[in-house]
């Protein structure tokens, strides 16, 4: 069975995700093309370079998580570093070492660009907060005079997990065809996490689906849910605060579009109350987590039909006029 399939983002939470990717690989699912943003980017691009589910769970307990938050000695003087740090780069650790850690995993598998990827199979969600834009990628790094088939899967992924003043944004200077004109200052992009404008891109297939195509692709959406809704946050300064905004607006913004329309096509994925940035997640809670989306994957895919899908897609469709 062929489906497309959307993932959410939502930092170390993203473990979860492939837990019920597991569940569709046993359901006898076959992922035709999948879509990101954030951690969900991640387990996006780790399905279309052909890695399994199993071999997600190896690389998540392989992986000390806490590794990919580096930043120079300096910047941990208690107090004065991080927040010298975020006024100077703009973030608290750079995301140099997470681009840097899924480049060599994808190499694995002879993925390093788009190119190396059948045509649309892949795409991971960023946000451009200089020009206020949603990013689908590869696609629209054209519009900074780059080749989408030349750009590399490990720097769509960093741009979609940069989480605003935690990872440093990614810079991008357009190219002289198209910023020739411009002043150098007003020359430069900045892209952080896709989860600012969309953290569950769930349209993202909607229009090249449409009823009486034979034979229809569904689209799955994995959502990451019960993070910590029912625990308000502890805000005891600008960065716990500005952790509590993030995790809220990711939460949140999307939520109205999945409650009225796709219940009857997402995955709930359970998060055990994890935190979004809880880097140093242990290995116990990570199989945990993967566990626990295994379940959720499994619960879902045992009362699912494509019949019963085309039955409410054709009522979506015809609801939004697509």
């Amino acid at each position: 069975m062929r489906v497309n399939a959307v993932f959410e983002g939502g930092g170390v939470k993203g473990i979860a995700l492939a837990g019920a990717v597991r569940a569709a690989e046993q359901h006898g699912v076959r992922f035709e093309r999948v879509a990101g943003t954030s951690s969900g980017s991640i387990v996006a691009a780790l399905i279309a370079a052909g890695f399994t589910a199993s071999e997600m769970k190896k690389i998540i307990i392989e992986t000390p998580f806490s590794t990919l938050l580096t930043r120079a000695p300096i910047f941990n003087v208690k107090v004065i570093g991080p927040v010298a740090r975020v006024l100077w780069k703009k973030g608290l650790y750079s995301g140099e070492a997470l681009e840097y850690w899924i480049r060599n995993i994808l190499l694995r598998k002879k993925v390093r660009t788009f190119g190396d990827l059948a045509k649309n199979q892949l795409r991971i969600i960023a946000s451009d907060i200089t020009n206020g834009k949603l990013l689908v990628l590869p696609d629209d790094i054209s519009q900074y005079g780059i080749d989408p088939a030349q750009f590399e899967v490990a720097k769509a992924i960093r741009m979609s997990t940069s989480i605003p003043y935690f990872f440093d944004p990614v810079m991008i200077r357009e190219a002289h065809s198209v910023g020739g004109r411009k002043k150098f200052k007003t020359q430069f992009a900045y892209i952080v996490d896709g989860g600012l404008l969309s953290n569950f891109p769930l349209w993202l297939f909607d229009r090249e689906c449409k009823p009486g195509q034979t034979p229809i692709v569904p689209t799955i959406g994995f959502q990451l849910v019960g993070k910590t809704e029912s625990q308000p946050h502890r805000i005891n300064g600008p960065f716990s605060m500005f952790e509590a905004m993030f995790e809220t607006m990711m939460s949140a913004h999307d939520e109205r579009y999945i409650e009225q329309h796709n219940r009857y096509r997402t995955i709930k994925v359970p998060t055990l109350g994890i935190g979004t940035v809880q880097f140093d997640i242990s290995t116990e809670e990570s199989l945990k987590l993967y566990d626990a989306g295994l379940a959720a994957g499994t619960h879902f895919f045992e009362g699912w039909t494509v019949k019963d899908y085309e039955v409410h897609f054709k009522k979506y469709v015809t609801a939004l006029k697509v």
